[in-house]
């Protein structure tokens, strides 16, 4: 099921999300006895993290049953004003009782082959799928670019048509960097996504992305459709200037 819901500014998406990683969280813990979460780097999820490591929504989650992935990394080591590990830990995962053991972040430093085995192992020790199989996420979380891009799945590249990979180390051409980043097909594997789009810079690709023709490799977050779990997209006003009316 996918779905769109639009907010008045950013603030409002952001408390939107928080409310429902509480309850995908409940769910997830009661169901299952632990919560999964992919993290997404950006300005507007920290925002989301600084809100969840506050009250109300800090004493909300059983934080001891937590186990946190990233859905993309940065080629930098984890103290980097760049990584989104560090922006994560420091909005959110050292505010909250998750134990060290449950926090899995990418490597940003090692080979790449190196760094997709290593956190290739560190899915599957977790979510124990068959081989061939996919880890399930309680929840995905993503933001989406000005140029359509989702975590780290950049237009143009061969991110957008790997439907074998779990973790792909990938070259961004227009950024001339590397880039970590977990594929579609765990993407789109997950229970709930939650893609959240801010801003008037991303306007134009958002109404691309949900109305106009299907071009993936040029938007790709047109491919994110989940196979079998829930898509929302929380959007404020100034992301939503180009769609059609409600």
């Amino acid at each position: 099921m996918t779905s769109l819901i639009r907010f008045r500014d950013a603030q409002a998406v952001c408390e939107e999300a928080a409310g429902r990683w509480v309850r995908i969280a409940s769910q997830a813990i009661a169901e299952r006895g632990s919560f999964s979460v992919a993290l997404s780097g950006g300005s507007t999820p920290c925002r989301l993290y600084e809100l969840l490591a506050a009250a109300p929504y800090h004493d909300q989650v059983d934080w001891e049953k937590v186990h946190v992935f990233w859905g993309d990394e940065r080629r930098v080591a984890p103290d980097d004003e760049q990584s989104n590990y560090r922006m994560a830990y420091e909005s959110l995962l050292s505010r909250v009782p998750i134990p060290e053991s449950q926090i899995h972040p990418m490597d940003g430093l090692g080979l790449s082959s190196g760094i997709v085995r290593d956190y290739d192992d560190v899915l599957w020790k977790h979510f124990r799928y068959e081989r061939g199989g996919w880890p399930r996420f309680d929840l995905m979380l993503l933001g989406m670019g000005e140029d359509g891009h989702v975590a780290s799945i950049f237009p143009g590249t061969r991110a957008i048509s790997d439907r074998s990979s779990r973790v792909i180390v990938i070259t961004i051409p227009k950024l001339g960097i590397e880039r970590i980043t977990l594929s579609l097909p765990v993407i789109n594997n997950a229970r709930n996504i939650l893609v959240l789009v801010v801003g008037e810079s991303k306007a134009a690709a958002l109404n691309e992305v949900l109305h106009g023709e299907a071009r993936p490799s040029t938007y790709p977050a047109q491919a994110v459709s989940p196979v079998d779990g829930e898509l929302v997209w929380l959007v404020d006003q100034a992301a939503a200037a180009n769609l059609p009316p409600e």
